[in-house]
């Protein structure tokens, strides 16, 4: 639903979508039994207001959904999509269900894309951006800004190079205005019906990049894998903590021979991958980057090709002149700037020994 919602929104949740604007909210929690809550600078705020009501939740819900989203909810018993309010611009909401009653998550957007600086982000990001072809993976738990990274990622792509960029998104949060390049987006159960339905059919739209808001199943991680073997540059997100657990799970989806396949696929194809968490800062004021950058390097191929994963941290370490960063090294370096607390830098640090030793440059 990309319509502007605001003229037939439920008053209440109208409301508070403008209020969460004023507030600066990243996020806004509707849950039955308890007041609207606000997610601000990574914290909850509970709304000095009533408890929401069981039928209230419902209504809000009901407001925001056509028949057919209806139908899929129904069905489903969880819904992500994307509106536009007149206020607080584009929503991501997220519907589910709870002791029957149907909840809301909802995460604010903004048309303002950050600078590099700003985010926190690797120079060396930037030279991924400008490879033509091969894939690049953006990894992290929930809430990590992947997303924030894949649209900034995909804005540097529309500022520099003349082609075409076709994005797959679920929902789409950032809406981009052609620059440089035409930029197609193509949203979940409003344009596609799914991600692998999607990207089988890009393929045949004369794309020179893909970008796949989420690799969630085996068909979609194959076409995103063909799709990076073909001549495309291929950007995708996907849920796992560093660099060797994305391999890993992308190699697990697979079985038997098949794992063959996909291994030398990867060692083909890989360019990059950014793993990355949202920290709170020193004074709590905001949230931090912290990231580990794998710049795919020839001793990392080969180690990828052996299947020989256990080797690629090892590897990453020698890998800092081909501007591999180390999520510790990130840490450290964010501790002695006095950007984040000691106790925050060792609660994240893959080694936590190695870390205390202070032996990090």
């Amino acid at each position: 639903m990309n319509a502007l919602i605001s003229d037939f929104i439920h008053p209440r949740l109208n409301g508070l979508l403008a209020y969460a604007a004023e507030l600066g909210a990243s996020d806004l929690h509707l849950i039955a039994g308890v007041p609207p809550a606000f997610r601000v600078t990574g914290e909850i705020i509970l709304a000095d207001q009533d408890a929401l009501s069981q039928q209230e939740c419902n209504a809000m819900s009901l407001s925001l959904l056509n028949e057919t989203q209806q139908q899929r909810l129904e069905q489903d018993w969880e819904l992500c999509l994307s509106i536009r309010h007149a206020i607080s611009g584009r929503i991501r909401v997220t519907f589910y269900r709870r002791n029957g009653i149907t909840e809301l998550s909802c995460r604010f957007s903004t048309n303002y894309f950050p600078s590099r600086d700003e985010l926190g982000l690797p120079v060396r990001l930037d030279e991924l951006t400008r490879k033509q072809t091969g894939l690049i993976l953006i990894t992290g738990p929930t809430g990590a800004g992947k997303t924030t990274t894949f649209n900034y990622m995909i804005d540097r792509l529309n500022s520099e190079r003349r082609c075409k960029i076709l994005t797959i998104e679920d929902p789409i949060e950032r809406v981009h205005e052609n620059r440089r390049a035409i930029v197609v987006q193509q949203e979940v159960l409003t344009d596609v019906r799914s991600f692998n339905r999607a990207l089988v059919h890009a393929l045949r739209q004369d794309p020179d990049v893909i970008c796949v808001g989420e690799m969630r199943d085996h068909e979609t991680i194959q076409t995103v894998l063909t799709a990076a073997e073909t001549g495309h540059l291929v950007l995708a997100t996907l849920h796992a903590p560093n660099a060797v657990h994305a391999i890993e799970r992308i190699v697990g989806v697979f079985e038997g021979s098949a794992q063959k396949q996909v291994v030398l696929q990867l060692a083909n194809t890989l360019q990059g991958i950014i793993s990355q968490d949202l920290l709170p800062s020193i004074d709590r004021s905001r949230r931090v980057l912290a990231y580990e950058l794998l710049m795919v390097s020839q001793a990392c191929r080969a180690i990828i090709r052996e299947n020989n994963l256990h080797q690629l941290p090892t590897a990453m370490q020698l890998s800092a002149r081909e501007g591999t960063v180390l999520m510790d090294n990130c840490l450290h370096d964010l501790y002695s700037r006095a950007i984040i607390s000691y106790d925050t830098a060792i609660s994240r640090a893959r080694d936590p020994e190695r870390f205390q030793s202070a032996g990090l440059s």
